[in-house]
């Protein structure tokens, strides 16, 4: 399974590359913020902890009841998605295994929809039904990444992986803004443009509602432009059961260890600067009310320019990656980063927080998009699936780095969350360190 670039041949997974279905690759991206925006990150987690959680029998609270279920939820995604990747590629069902779990995942957000804020047996189904779709989730993602070489060429991989980073981001911008003014904002005892009810958290259950359609009717133009790749010439001769997927799966990783070691240095780079960049998100909201005195209303104002700017970045950074190279687009936007990072912490108040903030996310963007591409370009055909499988994996293996470092400069600068931006800068710098001696894809097929 040596990850090194393969030249087209008759394995070659079946393209189409027109604007149209790059364009309906992409709205699968733009949905899919409806599951990790509305529900993950602003607003139905949101309403778990702090509306239906409070009232739990436990000596835990809610937010660590969640914490622990989204871990339990990630070693699940890190053991799981490897075998399913590769089990579509094999196959020939990477398209089908995307609307499986695209549906399924839909499924499980309209299920939120029965949980209510007046009992605390709803926490716990929240609890579990969040946790299952964030497994199905990304069992939906994985392939959904592997799609890219089938909907890009070599010439414009770097530019159609911006392009779908973009969609994702605006998407969020404009699902979060429909579901704040339509279901969330006002007071009193109904709220929004639509009048809804806050009794037993019908206005938050009817956006997990409003989040499942948007991600359904957004991931339809992928079902029905890209298309399904072929089985494996050799599928027929491959171990079917599950014991015996796992042997194959760490055959290969052996032989990634002895044939392509660029590329397995590349899944344990990118592992280490991704989390980083995540932190960015995870964090960023809490520091912008704890440390530069943003207010609750000005943190979602500044979400919405975070999400422009990230989305801004990964369309220019999609050209750069085309002319340039993955690997020095990755750099710079790492190293300006943590250039940023150290800045932030002797700026202070909410101006100085807008303008190095939302410069920290301008470079979010175009390191997600360049490293999926990265990956795309050594991936040999028919192994995409297996091979994004161990990218979500690598992820989850070192998703721990940013939290705990985070907190430990919190505690070394005398309980100051600002200098918690120094721990997702270190992240940064290491995951950069990691990069620098793995080859270049786009110098490699030059």
């Amino acid at each position: 399974m040596a990850l090194t670039a393969i030249p087209d041949g008759p394995r070659q997974s079946p393209r189409r590359t027109d604007r149209g279905t790059v364009t309906a690759w992409a709205l699968w991206d733009c949905g899919s913020a409806a599951f990790n925006a509305v529900l993950v990150t602003f607003i139905f987690s949101v309403y778990l902890t702090d509306s239906v959680g409070p009232g739990i029998d436990s000596r835990f609270t809610p937010t660590q009841w969640y914490g622990w279920a989204m871990a339990a939820a990630g070693v699940a995604i890190a053991v799981i998605t490897p075998i399913m990747g590769q089990r579509s590629d094999l196959r020939g069902t990477r398209k089908r295994a995307v609307g499986t779990w695209t549906f399924v995942t839909v499924m499980l957000m309209a299920a939120l929809f029965f949980v209510r804020n007046d009992d605390q047996l709803f926490f716990w189904l929240g609890l579990a039904i969040m946790a299952l779709a964030s497994i199905t989730f990304e069992f939906a993602e994985v392939n959904y990444f592997a799609q890219l070489r089938q909907v890009a060429t070599e010439d414009n991989v770097g530019r159609v992986s911006g392009f779908g980073w973009a969609m994702g981001y605006f998407g969020g911008i404009v699902v979060l803004l429909l579901c704040y003014v339509g279901f969330v904002a006002g007071s009193g005892d109904t709220r929004g443009l639509l009048d809804l009810p806050v009794d037993g958290g019908l206005n938050i259950r009817l956006v997990a509602v409003f989040a499942a359609a948007w991600f359904a009717v957004s991931a339809i133009p992928l079902l029905l432009r890209v298309p399904e790749i072929s089985p494996a010439a050799d599928a027929g001769h491959r171990p079917r059961g599950v014991i015996d997927q796992y042997r194959e799966l760490f055959r290969g990783i052996g032989d990634l260890w002895r044939e392509d070691r660029n590329a397995l240095g590349f899944l344990v780079a990118s592992a280490v600067f991704r989390d980083g960049l995540a932190g960015v998100f995870t964090f960023g909201a809490v520091l912008a009310v704890t440390a530069y005195g943003l207010s609750s209303g000005d943190v979602l104002i500044f979400g919405i320019a975070a999400n422009i700017a990230a989305a801004l970045g990964a369309v220019v950074g999609g050209f750069l990656d085309d002319r340039f190279g993955p690997k020095p687009v990755i750099l710079v936007c790492l190293v300006l980063m943590v250039v940023d990072a150290v800045v932030l912490l002797f700026v202070g108040g909410p101006a100085g927080f807008w303008v190095f903030g939302l410069l920290l996310c301008l470079f979010v963007g175009p390191a997600q998009s360049a490293a999926r591409s990265f990956l795309s370009r050594v991936t040999p055909p028919h192994r995409e699936g297996q091979v994004f499988g161990l990218y979500a994996t690598t992820g989850r293996a070192v998703s721990w780095l940013s939290p705990i470092l985070f907190g430990v400069f919190v505690t070394l600068s005398g309980g100051e969350d600002r200098g918690g931006i120094l721990g997702i800068g270190l992240v940064l710098l290491v995951g950069a360190l990691l990069l620098f001696p793995v080859k270049d894809p786009a110098a490699k097929q030059g």
